[in-house]
């Protein structure tokens, strides 16, 4: 049994099974992933994947405990290099980080700039997704870190960490009525159409929530995810935005005008989650306390202890978090 036929059957289970598109992603041949999962089957007795002709069909019961396993053993062997990694040059390795727009845009820029002037030979690379997409490229182990509002605590396999709480403005031109109206309400908002975010993105779910709790149906006329999209819609008069506060800049938004609508919806709170049993580099530690200053290495080291979502809340939960 080698490593890398744990490799291949890991692989080709996150490739729905396609060879060809594993042998892609790996840079190798697809007959010589075939060859090995073939040897790997006959090694152990055992039939891993059902096969129609030379196309595989599906996991055999057995083939998804395995495959299971051999994710756990490839997720030690990647410690084990990242280990080797930390003690031979701690200040040279990758940092891999999934986000929205929305974190990209408006929050992460200084972070990323202190970073890699602290960490030079650290190589940084940013995904952006749905909260969704985000928070399954980490707990793939496709990324290091999964920044987001909506979606983490889908995934057990992931330790979610609170950072900062933050809340949502109406936007709207200078000349809309709102603009004058003084303190807004809910009643207010739904009369008129609305711009905001898709559902799942950037807190929508405690926007939706607040209209449902006054019986009012709120006229969501476009939703996008990218709040510049959003604000880019609302300047051409297609409706009032509501959009995290974060995303409003007084320089870049001179046009628009930010109304506080912190008073009528619940905050959000942002987090950042890594796999279970992810080994954390020291740049990774200072990456997250950089992104949120209470996040120290010695709290990040007891979260990485705890064993349930629970645990974990019980950890945070006499923290008071920094508002955006």
């Amino acid at each position: 049994m080698k490593l890398q036929q744990l490799k291949y059957i890991w692989e080709v289970s996150r490739h729905n099974l396609n060879v060809t598109a594993t042998a892609e992603s790996l840079f190798t041949s697809q007959p010589g992933i075939s060859k090995q999962i073939r040897m790997l089957e006959d090694e152990i007795g055992l039939q891993i994947f059902r096969r129609s002709g030379k196309h595989l069909t599906e996991i055999t019961p057995v083939g998804k405990k395995i495959i299971a396993f051999a994710g756990e053993i490839l997720d030690k062997a990647e410690n084990i290099r990242q280990v080797a990694l930390e003690f031979s040059d701690e200040q040279r390795g990758s940092l891999s980080i999934a986000t929205t727009h929305t974190q990209a845009r408006y929050v992460l820029p200084g972070v990323i700039k202190t970073f890699i002037e602290q960490y030079p030979d650290v190589s940084l690379h940013m995904h952006q997704g749905t909260p969704v997409q985000i928070s399954e490229e980490a707990s793939k182990g496709n990324v290091d870190f999964a920044i987001a509002t909506e979606a983490l605590e889908l995934f057990e396999n992931l330790i979610m960490m609170p950072c900062y709480k933050w809340n949502r403005s109406v936007i709207v031109p200078h000349d809309h009525p709102l603009a004058k109206a003084g303190e807004l309400s809910l009643k207010m908002l739904a009369k008129y159409p609305l711009v905001t975010y898709v559902f799942g993105f950037t807190g929508r779910s405690q926007l939706d929530q607040a209209f449902n709790a006054e019986g009012l149906r709120p006229k969501v006329v476009f939703t996008a995810a990218d709040a510049d999209v959003i604000k880019t819609y609302v300047k051409l008069g297609l409706g009032v935005g509501i959009v995290a506060s974060m995303a409003y800049d007084s320089e870049l938004d001179q046009d628009l005008t930010s109304l506080d609508a912190s008073h009528l919806f619940d905050a959000s709170t942002t987090k950042i989650g890594f796999r279970r049993g992810t080994f954390l580099r020291s740049y990774m530690f200072d990456f997250m306390n950089m992104f949120a200053p209470h996040l120290t290495r010695e709290l990040v080291q007891r979260a990485l202890e705890t064993e349930s979502q629970e645990e974990l809340d019980k950890l945070f939960a006499n923290i008071e978090l920094p508002r955006h």
